[in-house]
C-alpha cells in the first residue's frame, strides 16, 4: 500500500552548495528532492536513500530508517543536515486563577 505523507518526527535543514537550504518534513518531500533534484544522482548512499525512501511510502521500511539513509546521502554529496528544532505547545500545568 502507497502512502502519499509519511512526516518525520523532527523536519530536517538541509544547506546546498549555493547556500541556500530547505527544510525536508517527510518521506515523500525527501524522495521527490532526491529522483528529480539531486546534485549528484550516485553513490551507495544515494541508491540506499531511494530504496528505503520508496519502502517507507509502501509501508516496506520504517520512516525512521529512510530519515537516516537520507541524512547519509546528504553528507556523502556534501550537504550540511541540521535538525529543526519543534517547540511542543504550552501545557497548562495548574497555575490558573488562584482563589483569593
Amino acid at each position: 500500500m502507497f502512502i502519499a505523507e509519511m512526516p518525520w518526527s523532527v523536519p530536517l535543514t538541509v544547506r546546498f552548495q549555493n547556500g541556500t537550504s530547505h527544510i525536508f518534513s517527510s518521506v515523500s518531500d525527501a524522495l521527490d528532492f532526491l529522483e528529480n533534484e539531486w546534485p549528484l544522482r550516485r553513490g551507495q548512499r544515494y541508491e540506499r536513500a531511494v530504496k528505503t525512501c520508496r519502502g517507507a511510502l509502501h509501508r516496506t521500511t520504517p520512516v525512521a530508517v529512510a530519515r537516516e539513509a537520507f541524512i547519509a546521502a546528504c553528507l556523502e554529496a556534501d550537504l550540511p543536515v541540521t535538525l529543526e528544532h519543534v517547540t511542543a505547545p504550552q501545557q497548562n500545568r495548574g497555575n490558573g486563577p488562584r482563589a483569593a
